[in-house]
């Protein structure tokens, strides 16, 4: 197996048409409790997995779950959204991921890490890494959900991530069952994430 990708939580190994996830050890948690944790998160992102497989969701096909710490799933060759969003194709890109986003929110699906990291283009954006994911219906939740998205897109995409985001949220709207209802609290999101963002910088100014 060929080593890939390392994040927080897991690495991530190519093994012919598959990649391998696998949830390591955190040695600074109680043993137990470090088990219990990758032993929960792994059966949660695999059922994620399976029900939007069931929907005929662009998402790797789950092969394998050990029921520990780790998951076989399907490959996808494309290119890393991240890699070929621009000015040009920005726009009809962002409609999809709108479009896509809303699925997931109408079938109580939290992705928890929307970045065009985690999207990758192959004749259509698949979503990938669902290791933060979870089951929700909450409007809170899905409006949390899509400011990580803006906040993504404004770091990665400096250039269009405005039109971007307002393409995705437009789209968003149009198929969200609670579309007008989590719009609105995005605003709530927004204005709490700039409080905490200016109480930080009274402290560090006062420190």
């Amino acid at each position: 197996m060929k080593l890939i990708a390392q994040g927080a939580e897991s690495k991530l190994f190519l093994e012919e048409n598959k990649i391998v996830k696998d949830r390591f050890r955190k040695t600074y948690r109680i043993g137990e409790i470090d088990e219990r944790l990758r032993k929960s998160r792994t059966k949660r992102e695999a059922k994620v997995l399976e029900k939007l497989q069931g929907i005929a969701f662009s998402v790797p096909k789950l092969i394998k779950n050990n029921g520990k710490d780790t998951l076989e799933i399907e490959f996808i060759n494309g290119k890393l959204l991240k890699n070929i969003l621009n000015n040009n194709n920005c726009i009809k890109l962002s409609k999809e991921i709108g479009d896509k986003v809303a699925i997931l929110h109408n079938n109580g699906i939290i992705h928890g890490d929307l970045t065009t990291s985690n999207m990758i283009f192959n004749k259509e954006i698949f979503f990938i890494d669902f290791g933060l994911s979870f089951f929700s219906g909450k409007i809170e939740d899905k409006a949390v959900d899509l400011h990580l998205l803006k906040e993504a897109l404004e770091s990665k995409h400096s250039g269009i991530w405005e039109k971007c985001y307002k393409s995705a949220l437009e789209s968003y709207a149009e198929k969200a069952v609670d579309g007008n209802d989590v719009l609105k609290r995005i605003k709530i999101v927004e204005k709490r994430g700039r409080y905490k963002h200016k109480k930080c910088s009274e402290n560090q100014q006062t420190n």
